[in-house]
């Protein structure tokens, strides 16, 4: 199936089946570069996608999906739903806008687009905690259209990503604490977000998540031809383009955690590759790279995903298990004595 007008060949590949996902692997990892009471019922209110703003004092909130603003004059896209504390945050990966966490791979069509699903993470993190996911500027839906969040100037870094993360929750009038959820290129912005300083970050899940380790795993003439082809990206004005050599910097020029947070940490176990140049199999460098992720996290680290690189619309449920137990973590902390 052709990949959408505009979108990264990773949206597209999500459509296969993931047993084409050998074939597929450097579509598939573009995107890696380039993603405490107990809940209690959902609230009945629904802002539809109509580009209008959460009311400024709405009380309980309640779900709202629509455009927030930011400063400078810029809008993004935002959806929220459920009660309960933590708030979940999903990040997706490069060019995914949110309906990467409310749409699922549909097991009946293995080779369609993934569709809009109870079962999605989005929906089924709602169940049990209040939960966001927004479109970042560039992005593109399933459907083949564009997000409706303003374009910027590309490329953008994950200090880009972090600052947007925090306006959009604070646009959207959500409150910490968070448990920050990142897929691919998500996961470089969660990752800076949680080492600057924010006391609301309280814990992290990272879905197949992009690092700082791939630097160092890859060879030499691996990380140089993979940057090429992130660079060729670009394709047209408004795409979303990750800048991971500076985010890379910017994240190692951070601080390390002030403390250990509650994560888990998902990867793929259908290997898959980059398929850049002719410098060998990256898989190895990509399990290596989670592997040290897992480390550096002194996270539970889950291998046994049965999914390719889209873990969030293939395997739905484990990456809703992961949140949850994250959450359940961070609740119990907050109430355990001295804490």
């Amino acid at each position: 199936m052709p990949a959408r007008r505009g979108a990264p060949p990773s949206r597209a590949a999500v459509r296969r089946p993931r047993r084409l996902a050998a074939a597929l692997a450097a579509a598939v990892a573009l995107s890696a570069f380039a993603s405490l009471a107990p809940a209690g019922p959902a609230a009945a209110r629904t802002v539809a996608r109509d580009g209008t703003d959460p009311p400024a004092d709405r009380g309980p909130r309640g779900d709202f999906e629509g455009t927030v603003p930011l400063p400078g004059g810029r809008r993004i896209h935002v959806e929220c739903r459920g009660t309960g504390t933590p708030t979940v945050v999903l990040v997706s990966g490069a060019r995914g806008a949110a309906d990467e966490w409310t749409h699922a791979a549909d097991p009946a069509h293995p080779g369609a687009a993934p569709v809009p699903s109870a079962s999605a993470v989005l929906p089924a993190v709602a169940s049990f905690t209040r939960v966001c996911a927004y479109d970042r500027p560039g992005t593109t839906r399933f459907d083949g259209t564009q997000s409706p969040s303003t374009a910027v100037h590309r490329p953008t870094t994950a200090a880009d990503g972090v600052a947007d993360l925090r306006a959009v929750l604070a646009g959207a009038g959500e409150h910490g604490p968070y448990v920050l959820v990142g897929a691919s290129w998500g996961a470089m912005i969660t990752a800076l977000a949680a080492r600057t300083g924010d006391p609301r970050v309280a814990g992290l899940v990272t879905v197949d998540g992009a690092s700082t380790h791939l630097r160092d795993t890859l060879t030499p003439a691996q990380w140089s031809d993979w940057m090429r082809k992130v660079d060729a990206m670009r394709g047209p004005e408004g795409l979303e383009v990750p800048d991971y050599p500076t985010s890379v910097a910017q994240i190692r020029a951070a601080p390390p955690l002030a403390r250990p947070l509650p994560a888990v940490v998902l990867s793929s176990d259908e290997p898959w590759d980059l398929r850049v140049g002719d410098s060998g199999s990256t898989w190895p460098a990509w399990t290596a790279a989670q592997n040290r992720l897992a480390a550096e996290l002194r996270a539970r680290h889950v291998t046994d995903t049965d999914s390719g690189h889209g873990i969030a619309v293939e395997q739905p449920r484990t990456v809703t298990d992961a949140v949850r137990e994250v959450v359940d973590r961070v609740r119990d902390g907050q109430r355990s004595p001295g804490r």
